[in-house]
């Protein structure tokens, strides 16, 4: 692996953008703020992105989708379970400890403690210090995304990190929803430190002057990130000149974006999937096949991305996008009414029933208006919803509950591959590897739990794909969620943000190389 400028940085200078311009402060509105400061708390695209901001990775993606050395400025292969990593030297956390592999091992160690991690993590088998600049990650076995999980290992400051609190608790503890030390005291060694927070109200962070990558083009020196809700509000607090940057503008808002003259919208196709989990603990009717089919074949996926949508995502029939290693092309969303009502009959429930539905309403793009399309959908077939949304903050404490017949999730693979999909929504839950961690619909099937892990020792391409094609169909024909679509991505942006750059399909914008003119 070179060292030097980074693609982001190239990018900038042939635009002429970096490194002439003065430092500049900026306020950007979200529909919701990060739960936590603790990267190891909540896995969701809030919390990436602000770990891209408060620390650093071992490596990371570029735009399309390759590896960018970060921390790890090389990495080599020593055999085949073990992969060795060289760090950076002299990089500084924010308390002003410097990183060394200690940092890395413990945060390794954490991550496989951590309730939304540990089953990413859970096809390795130690992180193990060579020496105070070099460690080695270790695999159970061959595994062939170890860069891809590295993309989520983000150094923690061990001593920092390390005793207890005036009152006694572990300063190092994962506390779900609640208040930690971690939660609320982040010493990383990104491009950015915390300079003040109020959940919900606005988080403050100012520039890192001791920032190790000297190549970056960013000259944000102040950033404010406030939550706004609702989406035209939000449109409208960019067209006032109130705020510099906008995530997301929904597709009822693009024209209103486009059409202003001294804003743009930036878009960007999305890999994220829409689905609704069908709860199969909490209601019984959904532990018959039939009746999570008739409720696939009720719910007209073309409808929604055409009009609440406006055409800006793509319907999905599986959870892997076009792309992917496993995308099964054969498929395809499966919209009809009548074969829903037989299905439904055929279960004896041509009545219908009732049942209790959540989804948040500030975390995906026209989350509430999906869903309340879905219930007018779905008493069509004579299942009555009762449909509660919520801010995304009181969302994720009630999903992790599961207190729902049918619960709403998007989800962006991990590792950008396939099997990340599976691993979180539709494995047999288990506390111990957290597989199935996000998996509300308590859908559990053994031949499935096999063919991801199998797929996961696989090295050859061509046998992985045609493993993960078969999960993809399993899915499909067990009906164990319902797969809406694929969410594409829009920001907006005051013509002096060079947002192009930095945004990407993984939808954490990297914002530490955000140059504004």
């Amino acid at each position: 692996m070179k060292s030097g400028l980074n693609k982001v940085t190239a990018a900038l200078l042939a635009a002429g953008l970096a490194f002439s311009v003065q430092a500049a402060d900026i306020t950007i509105a979200y529909d919701a703020d990060p739960v936590s400061m603790d990267p190891h708390e909540q896995l969701s695209g809030a919390t990436m992105e602000m770990s891209h901001l408060l620390f650093d990775p071992l490596v990371r993606w570029t735009k399309d989708f390759q590896f960018e050395a970060r921390l790890a400025e090389k990495w080599e292969r020593i055999d085949e379970n073990t992969l060795r990593f060289h760090l950076r030297q002299g990089v500084k956390f924010h308390s002003g400890n410097e990183l060394t592999a200690d940092d890395v091992v413990w945060t390794f160690q954490r991550l496989k403690q951590s309730p939304d991690f540990k089953a990413i993590f859970e096809p390795f088998s130690a992180a193990s210090k060579v020496d105070d600049h070099t460690v080695d990650l270790v695999t159970k076995g061959p595994f062939p995304l170890v860069l891809n999980t590295a993309t989520y290992l983000f150094p923690m400051d061990s001593t920092f990190y390390s005793g207890t609190t005036d009152d006694g608790k572990n300063k190092g503890e994962v506390v779900k929803h609640g208040s930690s030390f971690a939660s609320t005291h982040p010493s990383g060694t990104g491009p950015f430190k915390l300079k003040f927070r109020q959940q919900g109200v606005k988080v403050e962070y100012e520039r890192n002057a001791d920032y190790w990558d000297a190549n970056s083009p960013g000259n944000v020196q102040n950033m404010t990130l406030v939550p706004i809700k609702e989406d035209a509000t939000r449109v409208a607090a960019l067209l006032a000149g109130d705020v510099d940057f906008i995530k997301p503008v929904s597709p009822n808002d693009h024209a209103r974006v486009e059409a202003a003259s001294d804003v743009k919208l930036v878009t960007e196709a999305g890999t994220r999937i829409i689905t609704f989990q069908l709860n199969q603990e909490r209601f019984e009717p959904f532990k018959d096949v039939r009746v999570r089919q008739a409720v696939n074949y009720a719910i007209n996926q073309d409808g929604i991305v055409k009009r609440i949508m406006r055409g800006f995502g793509t319907t999905a029939g599986q959870q892997a996008p076009a792309g992917y290693v496993g995308h099964n092309p054969e498929l395809t969303p499966r919209y009809d009414l009548d074969k829903a009502k037989q299905l439904m009959e055929e279960a004896g429930y041509q009545d219908g029933f009732k049942i209790s539905m959540i989804a948040p309403n500030n975390r995906y793009v026209n989350d509430y208006r999906i869903a309340e399309a879905v219930k007018a959908m779905l008493a069509r077939i004579n299942i009555e919803v009762d449909l509660k949304t919520l801010p995304v903050a009181q969302y994720w404490p009630e999903f992790d509950k599961c207190a729902a017949d049918m619960l709403m999730i998007g989800w962006h693979s991990d590792t950008e591959d396939t099997a990340n999909f599976s691993e979180f929504l539709t494995m047999t839950r288990n506390e111990e590897t957290g597989r199935g961690q996000y998996n509300c619909g308590h859908y559990s099937n053994p031949e499935l739990d096999a063919l991801i892990e199998s797929a996961n020792l696989e090295t050859d391409g061509d046998k992985r794909d045609l493993m993960l094609q078969r999960a993809e169909k399993i899915l499909y024909d067990d009906a164990a969620f319902v797969p809406l679509h694929w969410q594409n991505l829009a920001w907006g942006a005051r013509n002096n943000v060079a947002a192009e750059p930095v945004v990407n399909a993984m939808d954490f914008p990297y914002l530490g190389d955000l140059v504004v003119e």
